[in-house]
């Protein structure tokens, strides 16, 4: 999945807790997010004179929330955890580094509790071979 179908994976499924994300959704979607907030907060320090934040950032920031919750669900669920661990990021440094290594692990193979595999979807119903190889020239 590339940067901009990843983006519209991720945005127009904006409300959706359920199913899984691959890692290259949730990735790109992150980078997405922060590239958002940083072209607001550039906005905000030459438009209006507000470096430490303003309408514009803060308004970017609450648009990309729910999304950005949906896609981390999405990104768990792939791993064959429930969304709701997302919350052990309230226990200090260690919940962000249990969380990291989870958003960085490869999805599980095949069908689990939350759906159906995203990679075997893009593979037309059939696992392909993991890491994928480029094509011979």
């Amino acid at each position: 999945m590339n940067f901009p179908d990843a983006v519209r994976s991720a945005l127009n499924n904006y409300a959706t807790f359920s199913g899984r994300a691959r890692r290259s959704e949730f990735w790109f979607f992150f980078l997405f997010t922060i590239l958002v907030q940083a072209a607001g907060s550039i906005l905000d320090g030459t438009v209006f004179d507000l470096p430490g934040g303003g309408p514009v950032g803060g308004l970017a920031s609450l648009a990309l929330l729910v999304p950005s919750i949906a896609v981390t669900a999405r990104r768990l669920h792939d791993t064959g955890r429930s969304g709701w661990w997302m919350l052990i990021c309230v226990v200090p440094l260690v919940g962000w580094i249990f969380l990291l290594i989870w958003y960085c692990n490869r999805g599980e193979d095949g069908p689990n509790r939350f759906g159906a595999d995203p990679r075997a979807a893009v593979a037309g119903g059939r696992m392909r071979p993991w890491p994928v190889n480029p094509p011979a020239r």
